[in-house]
């Protein structure tokens, strides 16, 4: 049966895959992004609805998701996707950089997830499907230099995906993060030999490898996994690297 689908960050990268994978399966799906160039072009393409949109923006967002959740009469997915990165030393990131991330790849995850929390809440007739599949990294549990913005974005998101399962279980919606390694959206046909031999699995990650997980977990039959962190990342966070 097809579901109704909301994806924020969808024009481009991993994003762009999910929208691709939803609509392939004939669902009706809808996605935000700041990209209206790419944003209109993935929507025609595949049938779906875009909505412009910056999800750091709270009323913004805010109102995205009540527009659809008013013309849908529900969402039953909702992948949150959107995230930038950031990365600098930490003696040049400002304050105001800090927190523009953490609302665009954080906040945005609860004030998605609190939107459909409410909205089922109040419904006389209750939805017994739904699913909300948060974009982490593995940058939860490891960094690099300079990326203390991006870390604690995505750490949180891992957090608050346990924490939203159990807030949510009784409006019957399943909470889940994947969390990504190298997944190159742009250049794949560019890397180099030693890119993809030193992950175990002989390759770096594409896109659609996180968008079949994201269709995995929205099988009906797969409600037993609920605030799970799923790493898709060729095997990278279980091999010892020393020099």
């Amino acid at each position: 049966m097809p579901k109704r689908i909301f994806i924020t960050g969808g024009a481009n990268g991993i994003g762009k895959a999910i929208v691709q994978a939803f609509s392939a399966e004939n669902h009706q799906v809808a996605f935000c992004d700041i990209d209206v160039v790419e944003g209109e072009k993935l929507a025609e393409e595949t049938n779906s609805l875009f909505i412009k949109t910056d999800a750091g923006d709270k009323s913004a967002l805010e109102s995205a998701v009540g527009q659809l959740l008013e013309d849908w009469g529900d969402l039953d997915v909702i992948v949150n996707n959107v995230g930038i990165g950031k990365f600098k030393p930490i003696t040049e990131l400002t304050v105001e950089e800090f927190d523009q991330v953490l609302n665009i790849n954080l906040r945005s995850v609860f004030i998605t997830s609190r939107l459909l929390a409410i909205h089922r809440k109040n419904q006389e007739t209750k939805n017994p499907y739904g699913r909300i599949i948060n974009l982490s990294s593995t940058r939860y549990l490891m960094s690099e230099s300079g990326t203390e913005a991006y870390s604690a974005s995505k750490g949180g998101v891992y957090s608050l995906t346990h924490s939203l399962a159990m807030s949510l279980s009784s409006y019957s919606i399943t909470v889940n993060s994947i969390s990504p390694g190298w997944i190159e959206n742009y250049n794949y046909d560019s890397l180099t030999e030693n890119d993809h031999f030193q992950h175990p699995s002989g390759r770096v990650g594409k896109p659609e490898d996180i968008a079949r997980m994201v269709l995995f977990l929205c099988e009906e039959k797969n409600d037993f996994i609920n605030g799970e962190n799923i790493v898709i990342d060729g095997g990278m966070t279980k091999k010892m690297i020393y020099i």
